[in-house]
């Protein structure tokens, strides 16, 4: 991990640090690009050779039914079960209690205007199989999709080496009550459930994290079909604020657990003390060894960084620029400082939350905006599966309060028959 001192930093130096993921030479585009072409021109056929092309399988159907993921769920042992449903509870309460009606309003006399919810009617949920293969994304999403009442769930998921899925992504399917899963991974699985093929059902919106090209994918649908996505969910990353307060094994561990998800995954320090970054480092050596994906981390590591401030106002300044996925506060003094945060996905506090609960069953969601998206964007919720459809109503007495403001401001505007139709209600004209 490179080492730089926040007080030599200029603006400029820090913007170039917070850019990643970035495609210059719009390389990752114009593959992506030619994917969604094909699927959308060829449809199944497309989707049967680039499960040969890029997943090393050849697929004599392009999905797994009820019968295929009950047998796969059988190998799930008693054990991981409980685990799975224990997450799956505390996902469940944390996101049901997303679902609230609104209060009706009166805004004047006569006049009352609310909103009420409606589920997207058709969403497609992405999980991950690359390098990992995720139940916990399966549970993040389908759970808020499921509570919302989304009338269709399509969910794709790159096949394994066997040409099926893992059994513990079979096992959350029977836990969701879904019934299908498509084998369908990468870019080619965006564009099938943008646009719809012979099998694949076209949906309204499309969910759920994945490598650059998922990512683009998602960036490049959003903007040429009537297809929504939830957020730009790409390679994963983590950023730790840490202070003479922290473990620094704890930090470490951390920073493994972020880089061990792939190669272009980032885990970043931000510390108030050279001594603190020393002493991390030497964890990072001692432990990486100890993981199976040690290979994968290192890599992902030898792309991170660490930033050393002089206190802990600097450190979240740093944050806000950067604008994490995951931000942990790695100090005893975190109230004093969680006020200061402007830009972040989910944030873990103190030195005994470690982001891998969110990932798998504290409860909150852990498909969350990366490269910076924390500025604009939140994470999956309830809310991201609904719509939010305002209502009114007036009254004899309430289009008499409100009718003479709306004509005069319709007459500034120009818009004349908008002003008529108020001034009839107002004054009927004689028969």
């Amino acid at each position: 991990m490179k080492l730089f001192n926040y007080s030599e930093l200029t603006a400029n130096d820090i913007q170039k640090l917070v850019q990643r993921n970035v495609d210059p030479a719009n390389e990752i585009r114009g593959i992506v690009e030619e994917v969604i072409d094909q699927v959308q021109q060829n449809g199944d056929s497309a989707l049967y050779d680039y499960a040969s092309k890029f997943d090393k399988v050849q697929l004599s159907n392009l999905y797994l039914d009820k019968a295929d993921l009950e047998e796969l769920a059988e190998s799930v042992s008693a054990e991981q079960k409980e685990a799975l449903q224990t997450a799956y509870n505390n996902i469940h309460k944390f996101h049901r209690a997303q679902l609230k009606a609104e209060d009706k309003v009166e805004t004047m006399p006569g006049v009352t205007c609310w909103r009420e919810l409606r589920p997207i009617e058709k969403v497609g949920l992405y999980i991950p199989g690359g390098t990992a293969v995720l139940p916990s994304t399966f549970l993040m999403l389908g759970i808020p999709a499921r509570i919302a009442g989304c009338r269709e769930i399509v969910v794709c998921s790159p096949p394994q080496k066997n040409g099926k899925v893992n059994a513990f992504i079979a096992y959350v399917s029977l836990l969701l009550g879904i019934e299908k899963i498509f084998l369908i991974g990468g870019a080619q699985a965006i564009a099938a459930m943008a646009y719809g093929t012979e099998s694949v059902t076209k949906v309204d919106k499309i969910f759920g994290p994945g490598n650059q090209f998922v990512t683009k994918a998602k960036t490049i649908i959003q903007s040429t079909t009537t297809t929504a996505i939830d957020m730009p969910a790409g390679p994963s990353e983590v950023l730790v604020i840490a202070d003479e307060s922290a473990t620094p094994a704890y930090i470490a561990a951390d920073l493994l657990a972020q880089a061990e998800h792939g190669i272009d995954s980032q885990s970043v320090l931000v510390c108030t003390s050279a001594k603190i970054a020393q002493e991390t480092m030497a964890q990072v050596e001692k432990q990486l060894p100890t993981l199976p994906r040690a290979e994968i981390a290192k890599l992902a590591i030898d792309n991170s960084y660490i930033v050393v401030t002089s206190n802990l106002e600097q450190a979240m300044d740093f944050s806000n620029e950067y604008a994490p996925e995951h931000l942990i506060l790695a100090t005893e003094r975190w109230k004093e400082i969680t006020g200061f945060i402007v830009n972040a996905g989910s944030v873990f506090l103190g030195n005994l939350t470690p982001e891998s609960a969110g990932d798998y069953a504290s409860g909150t969601n852990h498909t969350l905006p990366t490269s910076s998206y924390a500025r604009a964007y939140s994470g999956v919720s309830v809310d991201s599966f609904v719509k939010k459809i305002t209502f009114q109503h007036i009254t004899r007495e309430g289009i008499q309060n409100i009718g003479p403001s709306v004509e005069i401001l319709a007459e500034l505007e120009g818009l004349h028959a908008h002003r008529n139709a108020v001034s009839i209600r107002i004054s009927p004209p004689t028969p």
